[in-house]
């Protein structure tokens, strides 16, 4: 077991002090109080578990409250930022309202196509930040916690280099992240963030409770060891990426993994289909809330 626990990475991690430009929203807020973390589990939908149907016109993202508590029984929802029709503060107003009329909590923004945390050049690095804000602060107005980002790197880059390209991106992150109290976290998605010990490195060289992880549960494969995987993230996750296992026993190793590690939040099911997601939340209500 990775000898970092949860609590002692939160007890020494350090929340920076804002410098330069700050969300519009919370300029004046106190820049010293700790990220907000769930005490207890409850479980998401993950909006690309059904992009098919998104994709297909059946339905559209002012739709996924609605579709996660009517269709699902589910308490949260996440979003992804490629599948919102039009981002301007009416439509973000419209999705608050459609949530609480729902009584569906929205955890997070997914955020793809807005360039690579663990850019080359300090350029790409300075923009993907920038281009981050407008998701930081549209989080922030829905009540979300978290924007996930993604951290591949080019293609064989050392991972000495990456990793000090990645903390100067991350770093320009917190200063616009803190001051609005949202956690910006990285999941698995190819190249550097696929490997476990990197990302500790990463997590480690930023240190800030408003930077974390957000375990992709993909399957296992001769290039993955995913429990391995999970078990180095655990001490810094603001998010699980759920996903249904091979068999019962390993989704059941996973989620009990999770559980006690002294995790607690939300698990977005991002299995596909509307089958898996009525399976992933049978498997999580009977390993999770289980005494």
């Amino acid at each position: 077991m990775n000898s970092i626990t949860r609590r002692n990475f939160l007890e020494k991690s350090i929340v920076l002090g804002a410098a330069g430009i700050v969300a519009p929203s919370v300029i004046g807020s106190s820049l010293s109080e700790a990220t907000p973390r769930l005490i207890k589990d409850d479980i998401s939908l993950a909006q690309w578990a059904l992009v098919d149907e998104i994709k297909a016109g059946k339905w559209k993202t002012l739709d996924f409250a609605k579709i996660a508590r009517n269709d699902f029984g589910l308490n949260g929802i996440e979003f992804v930022n490629t599948l919102f029709e039009v981002p301007t503060e009416g439509y973000l107003k419209q999705l608050k309202k459609n949530a609480a009329d729902n009584g569906v909590t929205m955890v997070l923004i997914m955020v793809d196509d807005e360039g690579d945390g663990c850019s080359a050049t300090r350029e790409e690095r300075r923009w993907f930040e920038i281009n981050h804000r407008k998701w930081i602060d549209a989080a922030n107005y829905l009540g979300c916690k978290s924007i996930r980002t993604n951290c591949r790197g080019p293609v064989n880059v050392s991972k000495e280099e990456a990793l000090k390209w990645a903390t100067e991106t991350y770093q320009m992150m917190m200063e616009y992240a803190v001051p609005a109290k949202i956690s910006v976290l990285i999941e698995n998605h190819g190249g550097v963030s696929n490997d476990a010990d990197w990302m500790v490195s990463l997590m480690k060289e930023v240190n800030n409770l408003y930077f974390g992880t957000y375990p992709d549960w993909r399957q296992p494969s001769a290039s993955f060891d995913n429990v391995d995987y999970l078990l180095k993230m655990l001490p810094y996750a603001g998010g699980m990426s759920y996903r249904n296992q091979p068999t019962e026993e390993l989704t059941a190793k996973m989620i009990r993994l999770a559980k006690d590690s002294g995790y607690r939040g939300w698990y977005g099911i991002e299995s596909t289909g509307r089958e898996e997601i009525k399976k992933g939340t049978e498997l999580l209500k009977k390993y999770l809330f289980s005494s």
